[in-house]
């Protein structure tokens, strides 16, 4: 189910909050929170706001676990614009735009498509299945890595499969190399 929270009238410009909006999406609520409150843009405090509110409205209205909430999207659409004005030499006036947005979190407690599965960012104390049995260097392998990997391990069983059904006495494919003394 989505539950949504809306902020009307933010005094922040749309595209600096859709940067941060962006960083987020996909999280659980816990861990969007928390990497919010450690990045360093203003816009990082209202979407922060927006996504407590979201919860809250969840866990209270819906009675949600905000343990399994995660947030979906987040809208962010320009609002009104307050313009003021700045003195500029030669008794002219400059206009100065103040930007305000309105941003809108939906956030829901259903598990996201496989394609659409954001990996985990912060490592949050108590997440089931955090702890690996694999060693340090085979969770750091990436992708390419490990397909070169099995490929190497699959020729080398299949290698080794071959040499077992080949018979003791026939030659190989491959002739012997000569050793050859130049003089």
């Amino acid at each position: 189910m989505k539950v949504v929270a809306t902020a009307k009238d933010v005094r922040i410009t749309s595209r600096k909050a859709r940067v941060v909006a962006q960083s987020v999406v996909g999280l659980p609520v816990a861990e969007a929170l928390t990497l919010l409150s450690f990045t360093p843009r203003s816009a990082a405090r209202e979407v922060a706001k927006v996504i407590k509110s979201a919860a809250a409205n969840a866990e209270h209205n819906y009675n949600l676990e905000q343990s399994s909430l995660r947030v979906d999207r987040i809208d962010v659409d320009q609002a009104g614009i307050m313009k003021r004005y700045i003195a500029k030499p030669r008794g002219m006036a400059g206009s100065l735009f103040k930007r305000m947005s309105h941003l809108r979190c939906y956030v829901t407690d259903e598990e996201p498509e496989p394609e659409h599965r954001r990996r985990s960012l912060v490592a949050m104390p108590g997440r089931p299945g955090r702890a690996s049995t694999k060693p340090a260097a085979a969770r750091r392998r990436r992708p390419a890595q490990l397909r070169r990997a099995q490929e190497a391990a699959a020729q080398a069983a299949s290698e080794a499969a071959s040499a077992e059904t080949e018979p003791a006495g026939t030659p190989s494919a491959e002739p012997e190399p000569v050793d050859e003394e130049k003089d």
